[in-house]
């Protein structure tokens, strides 16, 4: 006797949900064209064009001459080069000692708050709403050696002014206050983001366990928010490497070559003395020096998810 197998209902596709889903996709490649030719003008290009222009001669004016390595001899040889080398590094280790560890420990305070928490964050972020130039200005007048701010305290405590952005021993300190202050609210709210999506059991248990705040913190919270640290280490080390607005706008680069940086050199060489060769070659090998980190951090970060 033979057995009939009944067939599933065949399923014929409608043509208005065919012509809506290829909307829909049309849609998603037209924004996602759109953000890769933003990506490609705004970001690709000025990195190939800045490996080209380390190996040429231009003012942009005259047509461009290969010189090879010349631009980078042209730098090496500087005085200014080794100062400015050690100045970013200089204030990318202090700006990793206090603009680092202050956002994570603010945001540990705040998420340990009951009241007040929304009116606290805004306070936080507000520096960062601020355009750069204005909190670089502001900072300006603290930093004045005769009605600023910070020698006005001071004197409250009768210490002896402080001339904070012409004496070489506190100049640089100065900038990273400046740098660390103007973006400590993003740090901030980032780790409040990643404070907050820790579950509340772990917290109970460390309390029952007798645990204290701190232990608290190390034991529960470092744990649990360590991709989020090394995301913001590395994304810390990239931004006080390039860093340029603070020097450019508070110190000029002084005194005595004391705040000069890899960036602000850069922009010396391309607009002050029109070899944009030799700026180019300075930013090239800020950019290797960048990638070596990321190499790092993506090595690091995958030894952890492993």
């Amino acid at each position: 006797m033979a057995v009939v197998t009944a067939r599933p209902p065949v399923r014929r596709s409608h043509p208005g949900a065919a012509r809506r889903a290829v909307g829909r996709n049309l849609t998603a490649y037209g924004f996602l064209c759109g953000a890769l030719i933003c990506f490609a003008f705004f970001s690709w290009y000025p990195m190939i064009r800045e490996v080209v222009l380390s190996f040429q001669q231009t003012n942009f004016v005259d047509p461009p001459r290969w010189v090879g390595l010349e631009n980078f001899r042209t730098v090496f040889a500087d005085p200014a080069f080794r100062s400015a080398w050690l100045n970013t590094a200089a204030f990318s280790g202090l700006a990793l000692i206090v603009g680092y560890a202050i956002p994570f420990v603010l945001a540990v305070v705040l998420n340990e708050l009951r009241h007040a928490k929304a009116y606290l964050r805004f306070v936080v972020y507000l520096p960062v709403m601020l355009p750069p130039a204005v909190g670089v200005l502001l900072f300006k007048w603290f930093y004045d050696p005769g009605a600023g701010l910070f020698n006005q305290v001071l004197d409250v405590f009768h210490l002896p002014p402080l001339s904070w952005l012409d004496s070489t021993s506190t100049a640089l300190i100065s900038l990273v206050i400046v740098s660390t202050w103007m973006n400590l609210g993003t740090g901030t709210l980032i780790y409040l983001a990643a404070l907050q999506s820790i579950p509340g059991d772990l917290y109970e248990s460390a309390e029952l366990d007798g645990a204290g705040l701190f232990r608290r913190v190390w034991h529960v919270t470092v744990p649990q928010t360590k991709l989020i640290l090394l995301v913001m280490l590395l994304l810390q080390v990239v931004a006080t490497m390039q860093v340029f607005i603070e020097p450019y706008l508070l110190t000029g680069g002084g005194p005595e070559n004391a705040t000069v940086t890899v960036a602000y050199l850069m922009y010396q060489y391309a607009f002050n003395f029109g070899d944009f060769g030799g700026g180019g070659a300075l930013g090239l090998m800020l950019m290797v020096v960048l990638m070596v980190f990321s190499a790092i951090y993506l090595r690091v970060s995958r030894d952890n998810q492993n």
